[in-house]
């Protein structure tokens, strides 16, 4: 019995051996392989990760391109001078308005003609003659008027800086049509004027028809409308008109004019950059835009020793317009035109026929 307890305790004592050395081995082979295992482990781990962040990568990229989505440049609104193709007809300057006309103011000799028999919108040119209604009829200049809803542009959707509310004098609200275009300001003046809008209107007809400008036609106050039309013939006798007008002369030559709204100063600036350029002697002016009608520019200037008047109408581009009055004003300082027969820049028309009679 003593023998066999021996030997139980003796195989009991060799099996925890052999026990102890297996799992020895087992955990260095665990060892060994652990390292191996976490490796996989990691770049598993990471390639997850990866994908993941590749998921929130491009589920920002489509959260971005719905909430900014590629804008597309909106094709340019063909102008009536457009439609009617008279940007293809021809002059020695090159210019990039479709339709020009300059003449020599106390001799009334045609320098330039381009199309200017073309009836087109003229867009705020037409404030012009709004200027001329309100000046001759010798209203109170420093009579209030105040900013109604009446005059937010409801046509165009133009913007303003004189908000509904604003109260100014007549000659401010003048000057500031005249200088820098403002529509609400050109609408106020025809809006309180005696017999309303309607009547203004029809007395801007009557005056046109007066002044012999037979081409001409205006629907309101502004030119926001593209049925305000006009030659650049009639607008020349209308720009040699303006100009015996002081006041005139005087408010649309303007650099820069001040305002008191409220606690506010408001600056506006002229719309006609030339008039701060001191190679430019300009007597009177007025600039114009609406897609309709194109880039529009008028102006009483001297040139060389001599008063001209041009007239530029839907000019391609928003400065091409002064570069026309430039081109101009360098070609009748170079060579002075004694006759419209001479003029280099005689236009031509679809036939080939020249317009000079």
């Amino acid at each position: 019995m003593a023998l066999q307890f021996l030997l139980k305790i003796t195989l009991i004592a060799s099996l925890l051996t052999f026990g102890s050395v297996f799992s020895a081995q087992d955990a260095s082979r665990g060892s060994k392989v652990d390292p191996v295992r976490q490796q996989a482990k990691s770049k598993q781990v990471k390639a997850r990760a990866g994908q993941k962040i590749a998921v929130k990568s491009k589920a920002k990229s489509k959260s971005k391109s719905k909430s900014k989505p590629n804008i597309v440049a909106a094709r340019k609104r063909p102008s009536f001078g457009d439609i009617a193709g008279l940007q293809s007809a021809p002059d020695a300057l090159a210019l990039k308005s479709s339709v020009a006309f300059v003449i020599d103011q106390d001799t009334k000799e045609v320098l330039l003609h381009k199309n200017e028999l073309a009836v087109l919108p003229i867009a705020s040119i037409t404030k012009l003659m709004t200027g001329v209604l309100i000046s001759e009829a010798r209203l109170p200049m420093d009579d209030l008027i105040t900013i109604s809803q009446d005059d937010v542009d409801m046509e165009k959707g133009s913007r303003s800086r004189l908000i509904v509310g604003t109260t100014l004098s007549r000659a401010e609200l003048l000057h500031l049509a005249l200088m820098a275009s403002e529509n609400r300001a050109a609408h106020a003046l025809g809006r309180t004027f005696p017999g309303g809008i309607s009547r203004f209107v029809a007395l801007m007809n009557s005056k046109a028809a007066e002044l012999g400008m037979s081409a001409t036609s205006y629907a309101e106050p502004t030119g926001l409308s593209s049925r305000n039309q006009s030659s650049a013939k009639d607008l020349a006798t209308l720009v040699n008109y303006a100009y015996a007008d002081p006041t005139l002369r005087a408010f649309s030559t303007s650099p820069g004019y001040q305002v008191e709204v409220g606690r506010r100063t408001l600056q506006f600036n002229n719309t006609n950059r030339l008039v701060k350029n001191p190679d430019w002697d300009i007597g009177l002016q007025k600039t114009g835009y609406i897609s309709e009608a194109g880039q529009c520019l008028v102006m009483q200037a001297k040139v060389a020793g001599r008063k001209i008047i041009m007239v530029f109408l839907d000019s391609a581009g928003k400065f091409s317009r002064i570069a026309d009055a430039e081109r101009v004003r360098r070609w009748v300082e170079s060579s002075p035109v004694v006759s419209p027969r001479l003029s280099p820049v005689a236009t031509l028309d679809r036939s080939g026929q020249s317009l000079i009679q």
